[in-house]
This record gives structure tokens, C-alpha cells and sequence, in this order.
């Protein structure tokens, strides 16, 4: 039985405004993320991919079309979606215990119940040693598992992910990337990642999607099926179908 549809993108259009004119960026866009899914959102550079995070957010409002989330149009921030940015924004002078907790307080949602559930979910990934440390204390690849740890405390039904590897070198990158997705597996949430990195997006999605350049469209979507059972986006590289896949994007990601 196919999952349900979550996120539900319909003829969506962006036009921003400002003094010197009109820009348009995104045209006429429309996209469906089942439950449970792990989707990748690429295309060239400036095209208008965090834009489209942010419409979906309800950050921005759209200029034509609109969006569902379980359901209902998004007319503004929404609690059952978690926002990760592309650097971790911990705060430098409160403790990783204290920078998890801060989506609950934003919502006048910490008690003693999601306090301690905020604690559970940094032990259960490795961080309990650290709850009372500071981020200057921490490696870079462990101030996004606590930012990743952070926007699952408020326990959204959806995450979306700003490229939130981009500021980490190769090997963290690839190590983060590892275990980002298999908390993300663990907790079960439906994903939404952009990326310019190719062989990123190939290791750890489910769906791939292509945007022309801007004004953004759907140029194309890619079901990814490789053959190795290995759910680790590091192992999942060196299957034989990734340089496959990897050509194929490319090529795709041309302007011409």
C-alpha cells in the first residue's frame, strides 16, 4: 500500500519584488512527498532551491499556487515542520542541553516531560557526556548532531534540510552525512534535503529532484534503486549503480 501524499506542492510561483524590478523564482512548480520519504532537491546555483524550502516552511508566502502539508494550505510557520539550516546557529553562551531545548521554548512547549525527552534523544545519539559542555567545546560535525537533536525535539512529522552539511570538510561531511541519516531512519521522519552535491543526494535519498534554472521547474525526478542493502549513505557509493546515476545528474545539471 503506497504511503500518503504529506507534502503536497501545486502550481507553485515566486516572484520577488523590489526597486530595481521583478524577479521570478519559481514557475508554475508542483511536487508530492509521500510519508517516510527521503527526498533531494538539486539544481544550478541560485535556481531557487531555498527558496522553495522556505515557501514550504511558510517562512515566505508564495505569489501563485499553494502548498498542503498533511492536508492543509500553509498560511504561515508550521509546528509539525523541523527547519535545519545550513550552519548549526547554536547559541554560544547556553549549554548543548539548554540549545536542544530552545524550539520547545520558542512554542511554550518545555516541561519536565519534553525537557527530558530532549535529554533522551542526546544520549540515545551519542551526545550524553556533552549536555552540559558548551558549542566551543564541541567538533563541527558534532554542533549539527546537536542541531539535528534540536529541530527532532519538537518532534515534527517533516524535516527539512538546508544543506546543512556545506560548512563541514569532505570526511566530517561524509561521516555526518552517515549518521544524520541513520537518525533520521531511527525516528522515522519525512525528509527534505537540498544539496549541490551530487553523490550526496544519490547516497542518501530515496527520490532526486531536478530544477531547471531559475525560474525554477521541475525538470526532472529520479527514483534511486541501488543494489546493495546497506542503508549507509557511505556504503551506498560504492554501489554499481551509483556512477550510473552519478552521470546521469550530472549531465542533467548542465546550463546550457
Amino acid at each position: 500500500m503506497e504511503s500518503r501524499v504529506i507534502v503536497d506542492v501545486r502550481n507553485l510561483t515566486m516572484k520577488y519584488h523590489t526597486l530595481a524590478g521583478e524577479t521570478a523564482a519559481l514557475n508554475n512548480l508542483s511536487l508530492q512527498v509521500r510519508e517516510g520519504e527521503f527526498v533531494s532537491i538539486i539544481g544550478p546555483s541560485g535556481c531557487g532551491k531555498s527558496t522553495l524550502l522556505s515557501l514550504i516552511c511558510g517562512l515566505l508566502s508564495p505569489s501563485g499556487g499553494n502548498i498542503l502539508v498533511d492536508g492543509e494550505t500553509v498560511q504561515g510557520p508550521n509546528p509539525k515542520i523541523g527547519y535545519m539550516p545550513q550552519r548549526d546557529q547554536l547559541f554560544p553562551w547556553r549549554n548543548i542541553l539548554m540549545n536542544v531545548t530552545l524550539g520547545l521554548e520558542v512554542q511554550n512547549k518545555l516541561n519536565e516531560k519534553t525537557r527530558s525527552n530532549a535529554k533522551d534523544l542526546l544520549v540515545k545519539y551519542g551526545l550524553g557526556d556533552f549536555l552540559y559542555h558548551y558549542p566551543a567545546q564541541l567538533s563541527g560535525g558534532m554542533r549539527q548532531r546537536v542541531a539535528l537533536i534540536r529541530t527532532l525535539a519538537i518532534d515534527p512529522e517533516i524535516l527539512i534540510l538546508d544543506e546543512p552539511f556545506s560548512a563541514l570538510d569532505y570526511q566530517t561531511r561524509l561521516s555526518v552525512s552517515d549518521e544524520v541519516k541513520r537518525i533520521i531512519n531511527n525516528e522515522k521522519k519525512t525528509t527534505i534535503l537540498v544539496t549541490h552535491d551530487i553523490a550526496e543526494a544519490i547516497s542518501i535519498s530515496d527520490r532526486i529532484v531536478v530544477l531547471t534554472k531559475r525560474p525554477a521547474d521541475i525538470k526532472n525526478i529520479h527514483d534511486i534503486a541501488l543494489s546493495c542493502d546497506d542503508i549507509s549513505p557511505i556504503r551506498r557509493r560504492e554501489c554499481p549503480e551509483f556512477r550510473h546515476y552519478f552521470n546521469l545528474l550530472w549531465k542533467e545539471l548542465e546550463v546550457k
